[in-house]
This record gives C-alpha cells, structure tokens and sequence, in this order.
C-alpha cells in the first residue's frame, strides 16, 4: 500500500545508495526487493573504496567521512530524497560514528540520512528485539567486536553463530545463500537459556535478503538482513508508506512498529509511567491484540511483549471499553472493572489508564492504549490528555498505513 502523496508526486522516489566499492551485492538485491514498477521508487549508487574488513587503523580509514561526503554530494546532484552509507561499519565502529556522518551528510547536502547499522538498531527497537541472534562473514575479531558493539551502545544481548572468517569484502558476497541460510537457523538457536527475538544478517555484500522471508516462516521471528534493512529505513526516511509484500517482516510492517513504538516512548516520558503498550487488531499488518504492537518500559521494569497468555477480548477492563469508548482510568484496583490477576500478580501493575483506540471511519474497538504504574497513583488530567493524544496519532497511523485515512 502507498500514501497517496506518492501517488501525487510527478517522479518516482529517489534513494541514495554510498556503496562500498568491492560490493556486488547490494545493488542488484536492492532492486530485487524494490521490484520492476520504476515509477514509484528508484535506487542510485555512489561508490566509496572498501575492500578489506578488520580491525586494524589501516582498515578503519576506509570509512573516514571525506570520501563518503565526496560521494553523497554526487548523489545530491541527482536530487535523491535520502541518503543511505550502505555498509555496517558503524557495528564495530559504533554507532555514534555512524550518527555523526548521518548528520554531516545533510549538512553537506540538505538531504535526510542513514546508514545500515542505525537502520538494524532502529528495526531492534521497532520490534522490542533485546536478545538478537547475529549471522555474521567476519573474522572472528571483528564479530566480537560487534557484539559488545551492540551490548554497549544498544543493550542487545548478542548470540552469535559460527562466523564465516572472511575478511576480504568481495569474497563475502560468494558465500552461498544456502550457507548463509544456515548460518541464519544456526543464530535462531544460539541462546541456551531461551529464544531469540530476532535475527541480524550484518553485511550488506552478503546474500541473505531473499532468504529471511522463508527463514521468518520457518523460525518464526524477524530476520533483518542488513541491505534489506537498510531499504526500510531509506524509504520511511524518504516519506513512503510503502508495503512490500513478499520481502519479508520489516518491508511489510516495519514502518508503522516504528511509528507505534516512539508514540508510546513519548508517551512513558509524558505521563511519568512505568510501562505503556498498545493492542491492536490488524490482520493485513499481521497484528494481533493478544500480543502488543509496540511497548515502552522504564528502568528495570518488566516486559510485557511477548506474552499471549490471556485472551485479552474477553478482559472486563476491554468489554468496558469496548461499551463505553472513552479512557478508563484507574488509580488502583479496588473497583469494577478489575483488570486480570496475572497483570498485577506477575507485571506488579497497581494503577492504570486504558484508552480506546478506533481505525479511521470504523466504530469498532480496533485497538487501545494502556499506561501501567507499579505503584497506586492518582492521574491527572494532564495524563489522560498525553493518553488520548497518543490515541489520535495511533489511529492515524492506523489509516495512514491501511490506506483508510478520511
């Protein structure tokens, strides 16, 4: 599905693509996901020299910001309406590298930017992903280093599969996608004290993008692989609501976690709460209300997420709602309706506000807010405000990306 501003403008999107030099892979896969209809979204490629991956100062130069701005003005003489660094090496180098050349990059040239390692550290986020397998064609040095890359600047807990040991970038791309295939499995199963939330293919020469469909099916978790990852984040930079069946999680539902997951951290920082969440039922986005589309917790407060335990339809607290269709707010427990023992038994929720959530032109119960306190508090007037705004900006992006927007 495509906002229909897309369907306005006189040209198709333009991506921007810095591509490391000895790549052979990004470019075709690229078009590959994006598909033969040309009208709507076009991908352009700038080349910076890369041709060795490791740890050494010598090849950490590679990626200093002169060549990369050089390549990005070049780009911006096409008049691309985003500019993405190709390459994931912000994941040994860190992120706050790869943020800094972002933010110099439009500087230079005036066009929004990404790069690979913060588009996968976005899709985490999108996905509450905190325990992430990762499938990796580096030496074994450099996949350590990401490792605690991402412990550090991302809180992941990472658990890798066996890396390949390559360190020529050209050679990764002749890995077998059958062997990354397996690697991928081999990453889904790493943790030896529970599951994975996710997947991570870090390289974006290495051919896993056409498998993670298939993968997800299989594993039944998010399989981001890096070239794949980096489309999402140029697109939804770029302003495309774009759906892309067939490419898998993140190109199909990637853009509106995002939207759902800042809208409920904006929210946890307005109202002072311990967690927020919010269900709702979208069959097309492959949402379900027995399990949260998005959720923001404070410190140390525990996850609700993952878990489809209750049938949440037949809870007393969603008939009120779904009777009443304004917030229910609940300093504490001692009155009708109660909410189910397991929320204050095993989350500690003592106090809440729950807020109806409608599509767009539909009367139904769609979905709903919840803002959950660890502790008896009286809500103001000022947090249900925050509350049933965050309403108003979910059902918008419930119309936004369905196509039901009036």
């Amino acid at each position: 599905m495509i906002d229909q501003s897309l369907t306005e403008r006189t040209r198709p999107i333009r991506l921007g693509m810095l591509t490391p030099s000895s790549n052979t892979c990004l470019e075709p896969v690229t078009y590959g996901l994006l598909g033969t209809d040309t009208t709507r979204f076009t991908a352009h490629f700038a080349r910076v020299p890369v041709i060795r991956i490791a740890l050494d100062a010598g090849s950490d130069s590679q990626f200093d910001t002169g060549p990369m701005l050089a390549a990005a003005r070049q780009l911006a003489d096409a008049e691309v309406d985003v500019i993405a660094w190709n390459g994931t090496s912000g994941s040994w180098l860190g992120p706050a590298r790869d943020r800094a050349l972002a933010e110099a990059i439009t500087t230079a040239t005036g066009v929004p930017a990404t790069t690979s390692t913060l588009a996968l550290l976005d899709a985490c986020a999108a996905y509450g992903v905190t325990r992430l397998g990762l499938a990796l064609p580096y030496t074994r040095d450099v996949c350590e280093r990401i490792t605690e890359t991402y412990a550090k600047e991302a809180g992941l807990e990472c658990f890798l599969a066996e890396p390949f040991g390559e360190d020529d970038n050209e050679a990764f791309a002749r890995i077998p996608a059958a062997d990354v295939a397996r690697q991928i499995e081999e990453a889904a199963v790493t943790a030896v004290d529970g599951a994975v939330h996710a997947v991570a293919v870090v390289c974006t020469n290495v051919h896993g993008a056409f498998e993670a469909p298939r993968l997800e099916q299989r594993l039944g978790i998010p399989v981001f692989d890096s070239v794949t990852a980096t489309l999402w984040k140029a697109l939804d930079l770029a302003g495309a609501t774009a759906a892309l069946p067939g490419r898998g999680t993140l190109l199909h539902t990637g853009s509106p976690r995002a939207r759902i997951q800042e809208t409920l951290e904006t929210l946890l920082t307005a109202t002072g709460a311990d967690r927020t969440t919010f269900r709702v039922d979208l069959p097309a986005l492959g949402l379900h209300v027995d399990l949260t589309a998005g959720e923001a917790c404070g410190p140390g407060v525990r996850p609700i997420r993952r878990d489809a335990s209750l049938d949440q339809r037949r809870l007393d607290t969603v008939r009120w709602l779904a009777q009443h269709r304004r917030p229910l707010v609940q300093p504490c427990f001692t009155a009708e309706p109660r909410p189910p023992q397991a929320l204050i038994e095993v989350y500690g929720v003592r106090g809440q506000v729950l807020v109806p959530v409608p599509a767009p032109g539909d009367d139904a119960l769609t979905g709903w807010i919840s803002v959950h306190s660890l502790s008896e508090r009286s809500w103001s007037d000022a947090d249900v405000a925050h509350a049933t705004a965050a309403a108003s900006r979910l059902s918008a992006v419930i119309g936004r990306f369905t196509g039901t927007s009036h």
